[in-house]
Protein backbone atom coordinates (compact mmCIF):
# COMPACT_ATOMS: atom_id res chain seq x y z
CA UNK A 1 0.00 0.00 0.00
CA UNK A 2 1.51 3.30 -1.15
CA UNK A 3 -0.04 6.74 -1.16
CA UNK A 4 -1.04 9.85 0.74
CA UNK A 5 -3.95 10.02 3.17
CA UNK A 6 -5.29 13.44 4.17
CA UNK A 7 -6.30 12.56 7.74
CA UNK A 8 -8.43 14.74 10.03
CA UNK A 9 -6.80 14.93 13.46
CA UNK A 10 -9.23 15.94 16.22
CA UNK A 11 -8.49 18.07 19.27
CA UNK A 12 -7.08 16.03 22.17
CA UNK A 13 -5.00 13.64 20.06
CA UNK A 14 -1.28 13.89 19.33
CA UNK A 15 0.02 13.51 15.79
CA UNK A 16 1.94 10.42 16.94
CA UNK A 17 -1.32 8.91 18.23
CA UNK A 18 -2.98 9.60 14.86
CA UNK A 19 -0.17 7.74 13.07
CA UNK A 20 -0.43 4.87 15.60
CA UNK A 21 -4.17 4.43 14.98
CA UNK A 22 -3.70 4.63 11.20
CA UNK A 23 -1.07 1.88 11.38
CA UNK A 24 -3.46 -0.35 13.28
CA UNK A 25 -6.28 0.25 10.83
CA UNK A 26 -4.17 -0.18 7.68
CA UNK A 27 -1.91 -2.95 9.08
CA UNK A 28 1.17 -1.19 7.79
CA UNK A 29 4.11 0.10 9.82
CA UNK A 30 5.67 2.49 7.32
CA UNK A 31 3.59 5.64 7.84
CA UNK A 32 4.84 9.18 8.46
CA UNK A 33 3.21 12.59 8.69
CA UNK A 34 4.09 15.92 7.11
CA UNK A 35 4.04 18.37 10.01
CA UNK A 36 3.06 17.92 13.65
CA UNK A 37 -0.22 19.25 14.99
CA UNK A 38 -0.35 19.98 18.73
CA UNK A 39 -3.01 18.07 20.73
CA UNK A 40 -5.06 21.27 21.14
CA UNK A 41 -5.09 21.85 17.37
CA UNK A 42 -7.34 20.03 14.92
CA UNK A 43 -7.25 19.83 11.16
CA UNK A 44 -5.54 18.29 8.14
CA UNK A 45 -2.65 15.91 8.85
CA UNK A 46 -1.41 14.35 5.59
CA UNK A 47 -0.06 10.85 6.19
CA UNK A 48 2.52 9.33 3.84
CA UNK A 49 2.07 5.57 3.49
CA UNK A 50 4.66 3.08 2.27
CA UNK A 51 6.86 4.45 -0.51
CA UNK A 52 5.12 7.83 -0.13
CA UNK A 53 7.25 8.61 2.94
CA UNK A 54 9.87 9.84 0.47
CA UNK A 55 7.39 12.54 -0.60
CA UNK A 56 7.10 14.12 2.88
CA UNK A 57 9.55 17.00 2.12
CA UNK A 58 7.52 17.84 -0.98
CA UNK A 59 4.27 17.85 1.01
CA UNK A 60 5.77 20.12 3.65
CA UNK A 61 7.15 22.53 1.07
CA UNK A 62 3.65 23.36 -0.16
CA UNK A 63 2.92 25.42 2.95
CA UNK A 64 -0.05 25.42 5.30
CA UNK A 65 -3.21 27.44 5.92
CA UNK A 66 -4.78 27.92 9.36
CA UNK A 67 -7.83 29.54 10.90
CA UNK A 68 -7.85 30.43 14.55
CA UNK A 69 -8.37 32.98 17.27
CA UNK A 70 -6.10 35.42 19.08
CA UNK A 71 -6.94 36.72 22.55
CA UNK A 72 -5.33 39.91 23.83
CA UNK A 73 -4.88 40.65 27.52
CA UNK A 74 -2.88 37.74 28.90
CA UNK A 75 -0.04 35.37 28.00
CA UNK A 76 0.83 31.78 28.90
CA UNK A 77 3.92 29.61 29.17
CA UNK A 78 3.01 27.73 25.98
CA UNK A 79 1.63 30.69 23.97
CA UNK A 80 -1.72 28.87 23.79
CA UNK A 81 -4.41 27.91 26.31
CA UNK A 82 -2.60 24.72 27.35
CA UNK A 83 -0.09 26.63 29.48
CA UNK A 84 -0.18 28.53 32.74
CA UNK A 85 -0.92 32.26 32.68
CA UNK A 86 2.32 34.19 33.24
CA UNK A 87 1.37 37.75 32.29
CA UNK A 88 -1.82 39.81 32.42
CA UNK A 89 -2.26 43.18 30.71
CA UNK A 90 -5.99 43.93 31.13
CA UNK A 91 -7.36 46.14 28.37
CA UNK A 92 -9.21 49.24 29.60
CA UNK A 93 -10.47 49.92 26.09
CA UNK A 94 -10.68 47.76 22.95
CA UNK A 95 -8.37 48.19 19.99
CA UNK A 96 -10.01 49.45 16.82
CA UNK A 97 -10.33 47.15 13.83
CA UNK A 98 -7.84 49.33 11.96
CA UNK A 99 -5.28 48.94 14.76
CA UNK A 100 -5.71 45.16 14.79
CA UNK A 101 -5.42 44.91 11.00
CA UNK A 102 -2.29 47.07 10.99
CA UNK A 103 -0.68 44.83 13.63
CA UNK A 104 -1.38 41.71 11.55
CA UNK A 105 0.06 43.35 8.43
CA UNK A 106 3.33 43.98 10.25
CA UNK A 107 3.78 40.20 10.55
CA UNK A 108 3.15 39.43 6.88
CA UNK A 109 5.94 38.58 4.46
CA UNK A 110 9.46 37.34 5.26
CA UNK A 111 9.84 37.44 9.04
CA UNK A 112 12.19 36.14 11.73
CA UNK A 113 10.75 33.87 14.42
CA UNK A 114 12.15 32.43 17.63
CA UNK A 115 10.50 29.03 18.33
CA UNK A 116 8.57 28.85 21.63
CA UNK A 117 10.14 26.98 24.54
CA UNK A 118 7.28 24.48 24.41
CA UNK A 119 8.13 23.16 20.93
CA UNK A 120 9.83 20.15 19.36
CA UNK A 121 12.83 22.10 18.03
CA UNK A 122 16.11 20.51 19.13
CA UNK A 123 18.90 22.44 20.88
CA UNK A 124 22.04 20.50 21.83
CA UNK A 125 20.26 17.21 21.15
CA UNK A 126 17.24 17.90 23.37
CA UNK A 127 13.74 19.10 22.50
CA UNK A 128 12.92 22.60 23.70
CA UNK A 129 9.87 21.31 25.57
CA UNK A 130 12.17 19.07 27.62
CA UNK A 131 14.09 22.13 28.80
CA UNK A 132 10.82 23.98 29.43
CA UNK A 133 9.38 21.18 31.57
CA UNK A 134 12.57 21.20 33.61
CA UNK A 135 12.26 24.95 34.13
CA UNK A 136 15.37 25.69 32.06
CA UNK A 137 15.46 28.45 29.46
CA UNK A 138 18.00 28.16 26.61
CA UNK A 139 18.95 30.30 23.65
CA UNK A 140 16.75 29.36 20.72
CA UNK A 141 17.83 29.50 17.06
CA UNK A 142 16.14 32.17 14.97
CA UNK A 143 14.48 31.04 11.76
CA UNK A 144 13.27 32.80 8.63
CA UNK A 145 9.70 31.99 7.64
CA UNK A 146 7.18 33.38 5.18
CA UNK A 147 3.71 34.55 6.15
CA UNK A 148 1.91 34.81 2.82
CA UNK A 149 -1.38 35.95 4.34
CA UNK A 150 -2.43 37.01 7.84
CA UNK A 151 -5.85 38.61 8.09
CA UNK A 152 -8.62 39.14 10.60
CA UNK A 153 -11.81 37.26 9.69
CA UNK A 154 -14.27 38.32 12.43
CA UNK A 155 -15.49 41.30 14.40
CA UNK A 156 -13.35 41.72 17.53
CA UNK A 157 -15.08 40.86 20.81
CA UNK A 158 -14.21 42.97 23.88
CA UNK A 159 -14.79 41.68 27.42
CA UNK A 160 -14.60 44.67 29.79
CA UNK A 161 -14.81 42.49 32.92
CA UNK A 162 -11.86 40.27 31.96
CA UNK A 163 -10.02 43.03 30.12
CA UNK A 164 -9.59 40.90 27.01
CA UNK A 165 -10.29 41.23 23.32
CA UNK A 166 -10.43 38.34 20.88
CA UNK A 167 -10.80 37.96 17.13
CA UNK A 168 -10.57 35.23 14.51
CA UNK A 169 -7.94 35.11 11.77
CA UNK A 170 -6.69 33.17 8.76
CA UNK A 171 -2.99 32.66 8.03
CA UNK A 172 -1.19 31.08 5.08
CA UNK A 173 2.41 30.27 6.04
CA UNK A 174 5.55 28.41 5.01
CA UNK A 175 6.77 25.29 6.78
CA UNK A 176 8.30 25.87 10.20
CA UNK A 177 6.05 28.80 11.09
CA UNK A 178 4.66 28.84 14.63
CA UNK A 179 1.17 30.37 14.68
CA UNK A 180 1.34 30.58 18.49
CA UNK A 181 4.33 32.85 18.16
CA UNK A 182 2.56 34.98 15.55
CA UNK A 183 -0.23 35.57 18.07
CA UNK A 184 2.29 36.67 20.71
CA UNK A 185 4.04 38.90 18.17
CA UNK A 186 0.76 40.65 17.34
CA UNK A 187 0.24 41.36 21.02
CA UNK A 188 3.79 42.71 21.33
CA UNK A 189 3.15 45.04 18.39
CA UNK A 190 0.04 46.33 20.18
CA UNK A 191 1.88 46.60 23.49
CA UNK A 192 -0.14 43.92 25.33
CA UNK A 193 0.13 40.25 26.25
CA UNK A 194 -1.49 37.81 23.80
CA UNK A 195 -2.20 34.15 23.31
CA UNK A 196 -3.41 31.86 20.53
CA UNK A 197 -6.77 30.74 21.91
CA UNK A 198 -7.83 28.37 19.10
CA UNK A 199 -6.33 26.88 15.94
CA UNK A 200 -7.40 24.65 13.04
CA UNK A 201 -5.25 23.65 10.08
CA UNK A 202 -7.49 23.89 7.03
CA UNK A 203 -4.89 23.11 4.35
CA UNK A 204 -1.64 21.12 4.26
CA UNK A 205 0.26 19.28 1.56
CA UNK A 206 -2.24 20.60 -0.98
CA UNK A 207 -5.17 18.94 0.83
CA UNK A 208 -8.07 20.90 2.32
CA UNK A 209 -10.13 20.23 5.42
CA UNK A 210 -13.03 19.14 3.20
CA UNK A 211 -10.85 16.34 1.77
CA UNK A 212 -9.66 15.09 5.16
CA UNK A 213 -10.84 11.68 6.41
CA UNK A 214 -11.50 10.88 10.06
CA UNK A 215 -10.07 7.76 11.70
CA UNK A 216 -13.60 6.38 12.01
CA UNK A 217 -14.19 6.84 8.28
CA UNK A 218 -10.79 5.32 7.50
CA UNK A 219 -11.66 2.25 9.57
CA UNK A 220 -14.95 1.90 7.70
CA UNK A 221 -13.21 2.11 4.31
CA UNK A 222 -10.74 -0.55 5.47
CA UNK A 223 -13.60 -2.86 6.48
CA UNK A 224 -15.47 -2.62 3.18
CA UNK A 225 -12.36 -2.56 0.96
CA UNK A 226 -12.65 0.98 -0.43
CA UNK A 227 -9.36 2.45 0.77
CA UNK A 228 -8.47 3.48 -2.78
CA UNK A 229 -11.24 6.07 -2.51
CA UNK A 230 -9.39 7.97 0.25
CA UNK A 231 -5.69 7.12 -0.22
CA UNK A 232 -4.34 9.34 -2.98
CA UNK A 233 -1.52 8.29 -5.36
CA UNK A 234 1.99 9.51 -4.49
CA UNK A 235 2.33 11.68 -7.56
CA UNK A 236 -0.39 14.02 -6.31
CA UNK A 237 2.43 15.56 -4.24
CA UNK A 238 4.35 16.27 -7.46
CA UNK A 239 1.39 17.32 -9.62
CA UNK A 240 3.09 20.61 -10.54
CA UNK A 241 5.99 18.79 -12.26
CA UNK A 242 5.85 17.79 -15.94
CA UNK A 243 5.03 14.10 -16.43
CA UNK A 244 7.03 11.84 -18.73
CA UNK A 245 5.70 8.38 -19.66
CA UNK A 246 8.65 6.03 -20.00
CA UNK A 247 9.19 3.47 -22.72
CA UNK A 248 10.22 -0.03 -21.57
CA UNK A 249 13.79 0.78 -22.56
CA UNK A 250 13.80 4.04 -20.60
CA UNK A 251 12.26 2.33 -17.60
CA UNK A 252 15.05 -0.24 -17.68
CA UNK A 253 17.53 2.63 -17.50
CA UNK A 254 15.66 4.18 -14.58
CA UNK A 255 15.64 0.93 -12.61
CA UNK A 256 19.44 0.98 -12.80
CA UNK A 257 19.67 4.66 -11.83
CA UNK A 258 20.97 5.74 -15.20
CA UNK A 259 20.78 9.28 -16.55
CA UNK A 260 18.23 10.20 -19.23
CA UNK A 261 18.50 12.56 -22.17
CA UNK A 262 15.08 14.06 -22.94
CA UNK A 263 13.73 16.90 -25.05
CA UNK A 264 12.77 18.91 -21.97
CA UNK A 265 14.24 21.79 -19.99
CA UNK A 266 12.15 21.59 -16.81
CA UNK A 267 14.26 21.62 -13.59
CA UNK A 268 12.46 18.51 -12.26
CA UNK A 269 10.15 15.96 -13.85
CA UNK A 270 8.10 12.98 -12.70
CA UNK A 271 8.56 9.69 -14.51
CA UNK A 272 5.68 7.28 -14.97
CA UNK A 273 5.67 3.71 -16.17
CA UNK A 274 2.49 1.70 -16.73
CA UNK A 275 0.52 4.60 -15.25
CA UNK A 276 2.43 4.72 -11.96
CA UNK A 277 4.99 7.21 -10.61
CA UNK A 278 8.43 5.57 -10.54
CA UNK A 279 10.89 8.43 -10.04
CA UNK A 280 11.55 12.15 -9.82
CA UNK A 281 14.49 13.24 -11.95
CA UNK A 282 16.28 16.61 -11.96
CA UNK A 283 18.04 18.39 -14.82
CA UNK A 284 21.81 18.60 -14.44
CA UNK A 285 24.14 19.61 -17.30
CA UNK A 286 21.60 18.79 -20.02
CA UNK A 287 20.85 15.37 -18.58
CA UNK A 288 18.21 14.18 -16.15
CA UNK A 289 19.56 12.46 -13.05
CA UNK A 290 17.78 10.56 -10.24
CA UNK A 291 16.36 12.75 -7.49
CA UNK A 292 13.78 10.58 -5.68
CA UNK A 293 13.11 6.94 -6.58
CA UNK A 294 9.75 5.20 -6.19
CA UNK A 295 10.51 1.90 -7.91
CA UNK A 296 8.47 -0.11 -5.37
CA UNK A 297 5.39 2.02 -6.01
CA UNK A 298 2.48 0.08 -7.49
CA UNK A 299 -1.19 0.81 -8.10
CA UNK A 300 -3.36 0.38 -5.01
CA UNK A 301 -6.17 -2.07 -5.59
Amino acid sequence: MNGILPLYKPVGMTSADAVYHARKILHIKKIGHSGTLDPSVDGVLPLAIGAATKAVPQLMASGKVYTGEITLGFATTTEDLDGDVVTRTPLANPFTQAELDQALRQWTGEITQIPPMFSAVKVNGKRLYEYARAGVTVDRPKRQVTVKQFKRTSEPVFDSEKGTQRFKFEAAVSKGTYIRTLAVDVGRTLGVAAVMSQLTRIKSGGFTLAQAVSLADLEQHAKIGTLSAVIQPIDIAFAALPQVDLTPEQYEDVTHGRFLTLKLQAPRIRLHYAGVLKAIYRLDHQQYRPDIMFLTNEKNE
